[in-house]
C-alpha cells in the first residue's frame, strides 16, 4: 500500500498507557494478521486529533479515563499498512477492563520485560524508547 492509499484512511491512533510499572495492551477478538496483542487503539474521527483519538479509543475499549502526554511518532504499520499515531498516556481515573466486548478479548498490564512475550516481532522503535525510560528494567 503507497503512502498515499493509507492517508486516505484514517490514521489509527494507538495509546501507549503506562500506570504503576506496567504498559496497558489489549488482545483483539479478531487478529490483524500477526497482530493480536497491541496498544489500545482506534481510527481517529474527522475534526479529532491524534491525541485525542487515543484518549476516546482507551475509554471506550478499556473504561479508563486517561489524558495524553505528548505524541511519541507516526509511521506507516509495517503488517497493515494503516497509517499509526502512538500517543504517551496517563491515568486519570477509572479501573482498566474489557469495555467493548466485540472488540476486545482481553487486556493486561504487561512489564516491560514481558512485552516481546506479547508482541514477539518488536514495537516501533519511538515506542520503545518511551517505555525503557518508562518502565523500570527488571
Amino acid at each position: 500500500m503507497t503512502r498515499q492509499n493509507a492517508e486516505e484512511r484514517p490514521c489509527i491512533a494507538a495509546a501507549i498507557v503506562v500506570h504503576e510499572e506496567r504498559v496497558l495492551m489489549v488482545r483483539r477478538r479478531i487478529s490483524e494478521g500477526q497482530l493480536s496483542w497491541q496498544f489500545p487503539a482506534g481510527e481517529a474521527e474527522p475534526g479529532e486529533t491524534r491525541e485525542e483519538a487515543a484518549v476516546r479509543e482507551t475509554h471506550e475499549e478499556t473504561g479508563l479515563e486517561v489524558a495524553a502526554v505528548r505524541l511519541l511518532g507516526e509511521r506507516i504499520h509495517p503488517k497493515t499498512g494503516r497509517l499509526m499515531s502512538y500517543t504517551a498516556c496517563e491515568v486519570t481515573g477509572g479501573t482498566a477492563y474489557v469495555a467493548d466486548t466485540e472488540e476486545l478479548a482481553e487486556l493486561a498490564w504487561v512489564a516491560l520485560g514481558e512485552i516481546p512475550q506479547y508482541v514477539p516481532y518488536g514495537l516501533y522503535e519511538p515506542v520503545q524508547e518511551y517505555l525503557d525510560t518508562a518502565l523500570p528494567h527488571e
